[in-house]
């Protein structure tokens, strides 16, 4: 499969499970009426919506403020998916498809329910303090992730991927 292929086909699943997992924890699984399910002692499942961006910053519930945030994610995509048509490695093609996959999951949240369905908390206790990571979901880990592959491929890889 040329890199393109695999870029297309990392955004295509990313957005399915992204998808996929929110509407079966809304649906299904009834995350909202359920609150907080433990899963492990270090891990839950937390319905919240998040109405910012990333880590709940700029949190706006306006429409101007929504619209603001789909414009901005729509020309990101954009020129995302230009980049990864001129990308020539795989490993910056899946990566770039994985943060395109992720950030038109979470705009798929924001245009249904205006704000991003958020559902996985890691936690720890220490010394009886309990400290919570950003609560986040699987559209985050593959933007997380498509990052960590790009700057892992800008310093590594040859060629170094290039934004356009």
């Amino acid at each position: 499969m040329p890199p393109l292929g695999a870029g297309i086909l990392a955004a295509i699943v990313t957005l399915v499970a992204d998808q996929a997992s929110k509407l079966w924890l809304l649906n299904g699984f009834d995350l909202a009426r359920r609150g907080v399910v433990k899963v492990t002692p270090f891990f839950d499942l937390v319905l919240a919506w998040n109405i910012g961006i990333s880590f709940g910053w700029l949190q706006n519930d306006s429409q101007a403020a929504q619209l603001a945030l789909m414009a901005v994610k729509a020309l990101a995509v954009v020129a995302l998916a230009i980049w990864m048509a001129r990308s020539h490695t795989r490993l910056a093609t899946v990566a770039l498809g994985l943060i395109i996959g992720g950030a038109i999951g979470n705009g798929i949240d924001r245009l249904a329910y205006g704000a991003v369905v958020d559902f996985a908390l890691f936690h720890i206790e220490i010394g009886g303090n309990t400290y919570n990571w950003y609560v986040f979901n699987l559209a985050d880990v593959a933007i997380v992730a498509g990052v960590a592959g790009l700057l892992y491929d800008s310093f590594l890889g040859v060629p170094a991927a290039k934004a356009p």
